[in-house]
Formats: C-alpha cells, structure tokens, sequence
C-alpha cells in the first residue's frame, strides 16, 4: 500500500500559499508548485491554465523541469491526458506503458517516469490542471490523490478570485482616469 505524503502539516502550508497570495496568481501558483514537489518528494510540477480561444493550456508555473521540456511546444487540452479536461484525475504510473501524452519522447528525455494530471475546477468549469512528475513509476497513495482534488479545487477559486480582483482593479483604474462629474450620480 502506497505510504501518504501530504500530512495535514503539508496541506496547511499549502492551503495558506494558496490563502495569502490572493492579489498575485503568478506567485500564488509558483508558491503551490513549490510546495507540492518539497511535500510530496516529486521531480517537478506544473500548473496549466485552459485558453478558451486557442484551447491550448499555458504555463502558469513550474518547478522542476528543464528549459528544454519546457519549450517543447504548446500543449493541447485535446492531445495532452485529454480525460484531464473532462475532470477526471489522471495517474499514469509508468510513462513507459501508457499513450496518452502529448509528448512523449521529451517526457521520457525529461527523465520524467510518471505523471498525475488533476483538473483545476472553478464552478462547473475546468479551467486548468496541475501536473506532478516523478523521476520513477509511482504508486500514489488515493488520500494524497484526494487532498489533490481538495487542493486544486481551492487553487480554482482562488485562480478566478484573483482574475475577477484584478480586473475590478483594471476598470477602477480606467474611473480614475476620467472627471469625477462623468462617473458620480447627481
């Protein structure tokens, strides 16, 4: 049976990276990449972000991999463990006997040996992934798959939370800008 790696401790710190960075999504999400390859003693970790108009899911951080694998090319919600995108969590224990990655061959030049895949949820919406590699087949426990879920379903929150923010930021700034006459009721 797979030993638990995400004590209660871990899933604090993380939950607080995840709490105290709500107005800065680039270090709220490199914070939790961070976090999660120290806790779970893992080769590296990315956060993907959905573009609804290229459908293709961009970096919002990593730790971990090379410049190389990092500029492989882009990743497609549709090629790269698609079922991700449809909510489902992905574990794929050994990268040498599944199919379902969009790269294959820079995964295995990685030196990467497993992936889990977990959808970033906002309402009823997936918005994202997290990524966690491993150097070696993994045999993840299901309670740390399912402080995954709890997390990434937080980190969803916390992603849109900090969009909305920053865009209420964006039109108060753009209010500022014009006579105090044209925006206040009489």
């Amino acid at each position: 049976m797979p030993e638990d790696k995400i004590t209660i401790d871990a899933f604090k710190i993380i939950t607080r990276a995840i709490a105290g960075e709500w107005s800065n999504l680039k270090v709220m999400v490199h914070h939790m990449a961070q976090l999660l390859v120290g806790a779970l003693d893992i080769k590296a970790c990315s956060v993907l972000l959905l573009n609804r108009e290229s459908n293709e899911l961009e970096r919002a951080a990593s730790f971990g991999l090379s410049l190389t694998f990092l500029g492989k090319g882009p990743v497609s919600a549709e090629k790269s463990v698609a079922a991700t995108m449809k909510g489902e969590t992905i574990v794929i224990r050994d990268v040498h006997r599944d199919s379902q990655l969009q790269y294959p061959d820079e995964t295995l030049k990685e030196g990467i040996g497993a992936v889990v895949s977990v959808p970033i949820p906002y309402l009823n919406e997936i918005i994202g992934i997290l990524r966690l590699y491993q150097r070696q087949a993994w045999d993840i426990s299901e309670r740390d798959v399912d402080s995954l879920r709890v997390l990434t379903g937080l980190m969803g929150v916390a992603i849109m939370h900090t969009r909305y923010l920053n865009g209420l930021q964006a039109i108060g700034g753009v209010l500022r800008e014009y006579p105090r006459e044209w925006i206040s009721p009489r």
